[in-house]
């Protein structure tokens, strides 16, 4: 029971930690603020977590998780690989997640001089490209894709929509969440070629 309620209130602190940081940015973010966003006490908080830098390691690595639950359950559906192109592209389009994309912009930042927030990134980037490549490669070997080189194709995907993300969250007012998304949508569609709207 108590093990229980303590791996709850775990989760329960690093899915408001992920929040905060979201909010407020890895330079920004206090202990004291995650604690009181949480309804905790600092000392509590520590007793989870010994180090501000263990926690926030351990809070990107919980969105992560998050992220990468949703990509598997992608790659494991039933379904014919143009539906699951769509569904991935349309999971990590840019305007589907703000919070989500800042915490991961501010991480990327912070990977150039944290380890661990590298580490954890770059193992999901690589998944996250490993299923797209592969939905492409099935999509070919059916005959509903025409795709030179998957791989490739990928990075240029997953590029343009890192890319995009940054424009959106940094300069919001330059480009909207529709229009991210079409353009998204659009390029994947290019690259194995599918027609407009054929994604």
């Amino acid at each position: 029971m108590t093990r229980g309620f303590s791996r709850l209130r775990r989760e329960d602190l690093l899915k408001t930690a992920c929040e905060v940081i979201s909010s407020l940015g890895f330079g920004h973010t206090r202990t004291l603020d995650i604690a009181r966003a949480a309804g905790v006490s600092q000392p509590l908080l520590f007793y989870h977590f010994e180090t501000k830098e263990q926690l926030f390691a351990e809070a990107f690595s919980y969105a992560a998780e998050q992220h990468l639950t949703s990509i598997m359950a992608i790659e494991r559906a039933q379904k014919p690989p143009v539906e699951r192109l769509r569904a991935l592209v349309r999971l990590c389009a840019p305007g589907t997640n703000l919070g989500g994309w800042k915490l991961w912009i501010d991480a990327w930042a912070e990977s150039m001089r944290n380890d661990q927030l590298e580490s954890t990134s770059r193992k999901l980037d690589l998944y996250g490209r490993r299923v797209l490549r592969e939905i492409i490669e099935e999509g070919v070997l059916s005959g509903e894709m025409t795709c030179p080189d998957a791989d490739a194709a990928a990075w240029r995907i997953f590029g343009l929509i890192d890319g995009l993300a940054v424009q959106y969250v940094v300069h919001r007012k330059t480009v909207t969440r529709k229009r991210v998304t079409e353009m998204v949508m659009a390029a994947a569609a290019m690259e194995v070629g599918l027609g407009p709207g054929e994604l």
